[in-house]
């Protein structure tokens, strides 16, 4: 029996990992064995650490994107293929890259068409940024992430809208419109994994649907390259000792602090995520804006150590980026605190250089 391939893109801060949680869990209440893959530019990251609490295999490619990194998506699938004799894998690619189709979902059509099902390409944007890149604008990035943005949206077989709770359901009418009329052709869904609205719908598509990839991107790589680079990118993981701490707060305090500083420097936050630990107990934060995007779930109740993992992704000098993460996690502990780095890594990421780019779009026997 062939695995099913669920690749869910979308630029930073749409809501993916919390996304790849909801649908993984649903999927397990469905009877299916569920495996998960993340990837980032670089290893200390927020995402596989959470999904790694849950009950599904995850395998994370680190240190270049999917599709730079062909190989290591195809050993990640099998390392989750064997531990957990995954029916589906779902697969997180990097949130600042695109050309998807033609550099990972061709080749995997191609090459793995007798044990894999490729669903739909889904990427998820948040409606907030996508509207005001609908308008022409760039939601805020640099105007060469802006066009990573769109360039997703323009590959994509279906779109999804996440966050759908920040918005009345005319205004989601409304921009599933816009969408569409931008973009003919794509399908669009709404989703929240807030809420759950709309989850099992396109769980139903993507589990069902085997036509993928039907678009392939026009990308210049010159503009796609400067929108990743503009961005510093830092992983990090922090142990904190010392008094008894209210941890969410401290992760209230810590992102909010961090956003003054972006703000006041005029640095666009992709996003920043980050996961407290204290024995079983943990927090998610997320900061994917200005202030008031800041949001925390879960609970790390209070105690006197915790184990912090933080990945930030924003619009300044990889140097200069360090520099504020640690002053703030300084400040943040007040004195009452010792941070002791486990981890740390700051860098610019390269230019893209997939393994394989295909031209056109592979037809699957029988389609």
């Amino acid at each position: 029996m062939k695995t099913r391939l669920i690749l869910v893109g979308g630029f930073l801060g749409a809501g993916k990992t919390t996304m790849l949680w909801e649908a993984s869990r649903r999927l397990v209440e469905r009877g299916l064995r569920v495996g998960l893959i993340t990837n980032d530019q670089a290893p200390e990251l927020v995402d596989t650490a959470f999904l790694s609490r849950g009950d599904v295999k995850v395998a994370e490619v680190n240190g270049s994107c999917f599709c730079c990194n062909f190989q290591g998506l195809l050993d990640a699938m099998n390392q989750v293929r064997k531990a957990a004799d995954a029916d589906v894998i779902i697969a997180e690619p990097v949130g600042s890259c695109t050309d998807l189709s033609a550099t990972i979902v061709q080749p995997l059509k191609d090459r793995l068409r007798r044990e894999l099902e490729v669903a739909p390409l889904s990427v998820m944007a948040d409606p907030l940024r996508l509207s005001d890149i609908l308008d022409g604008g760039t939601a805020g990035l640099h105007p060469s992430a802006a066009y990573i943005f769109r360039k997703q949206l323009e590959e994509a077989d279906l779109v999804l809208i996440s966050k759908s709770d920040l918005l009345t359901s005319g205004e989601l009418q409304v921009l599933k419109s816009r969408l569409v009329q931008a973009y003919p052709g794509v399908e669009v869904s709404i989703v929240s994994a807030k809420t759950g609205d709309g989850i099992d719908p396109w769980l139903d598509t993507v589990s069902k649907q085997s036509e993928s990839g039907r678009r392939i991107a026009e990308v210049d790589y010159d503009i796609y390259a400067e929108g990743e680079a503009v961005l510093g990118w830092l992983n990090a993981t922090i142990t904190l000792r010392g008094e008894r701490t209210e941890w969410n707060t401290f992760a209230e305090r810590l992102l909010s602090d961090l956003s003054q500083r972006f703000d006041r420097m005029g640095a666009s936050v992709g996003h920043v995520k980050l996961m407290l630990e204290d024995g079983d107990s943990f927090l998610i934060g997320n900061l994917t804006g200005k202030r008031d995007t800041i949001s925390i779930r879960g609970s790390a109740g209070t105690g006197s150590s915790a184990r912090l993992t933080i990945n930030a992704r924003v619009q300044m000098s990889p140097e200069k980026l360090e520099e504020i993460v640690r002053d703030v996690i300084v400040s943040t502990g007040n004195g009452q605190l010792t941070a002791t780095e486990v981890a740390w890594r700051c860098l610019s990421p390269g230019r893209p250089n997939p393994t394989h780019r295909y031209g056109q779009v592979v037809a699957l026997q029988g389609s």
